[in-house]
């Protein structure tokens, strides 16, 4: 492989690692087979409590990463029901607990479908998202008070694989670029009256590339070794 002339690879990220942490592992095992320094970014940014595909682009092939990001994305999530985070997920402790019995598999479906097509989302706190000239994250973590504004996404399909009723639930999203599943899972929360916060989070397909096909980075260097 050409990886100068530019090579889009896919790997599954695994839980914890950051997607920085990921580009420069692949980086730096590029060097060392190529002999110099090249070029490698990501095509969209998975959290690093997410696994799942991301999509790195070496060389000259970084030039196609504005273009990868708009392809469509499909995620699993898992969530709790009745319990918040401030992050809206398992990076922060349960802040505030609320009733769940009231909560039925008729009213779960209603608020899924009234957030498919085109809506207007809030950003998490917790974010890289851009506030005061800073990311959103430093400022958070910092305790300080972080507005963001909701900006238009798209999902085109939430379904539900698994509801385990008083409390969980696992979904299956399709949706388009800038949306937050952490933010989903606290405005589903929100519709059942309920909160909500993130178990876990897979990425399982970034447009035509799905994770079962994707690279596993213990295993880059011996990869690179054949290619």
């Amino acid at each position: 492989m050409d990886f100068i002339s530019g090579q889009i690879l896919a790997f599954d990220k695994p839980y914890r690692m950051t997607s920085f942490q990921l580009v420069a592992r692949v980086r730096n095992a590029l060097t060392r087979k190529l002999g110099q320094r090249i070029k490698v970014g990501h095509a969209g940014t998975l959290d690093p409590l997410a696994t799942g595909v991301l999509v790195i682009c070496t060389g000259k092939a970084t030039k196609q990463i504005e273009n990868l990001q708009t392809d469509i994305k499909e995620y699993v999530a898992e969530l709790r029901l009745g319990q918040t985070t401030a992050s809206y997920d398992l990076e922060h402790p349960v802040d505030n607990e609320f009733p769940t019995a009231h909560i039925t598999a008729e009213m779960v479906e209603d608020a899924l479908r009234g957030f498919e097509g085109d809506i207007m989302q809030v950003p998490p706190a917790f974010s890289a998202c851009h506030a005061g000239g800073k990311r959103a994250y430093e400022l958070a973590r910092k305790g300080r008070e972080v507005k963001l504004d909701a900006k238009p996404v798209r999902v085109d399909s939430i379904t539900v694989e698994e509801l385990r009723l008083p409390d969980y639930l696992r979904i299956r999203v399709v949706c388009g670029k800038g949306t937050y599943i952490r933010s989903l899972a606290r405005d589903i929360g929100e519709a059942l009256g309920s909160g909500a916060h993130l178990l876990s989070l897979r990425r399982t397909r970034v447009g035509d590339i799905r994770v079962e096909d994707c690279l596993n980075p213990e295993n880059f260097d011996e990869w690179l070794k054949d290619n």
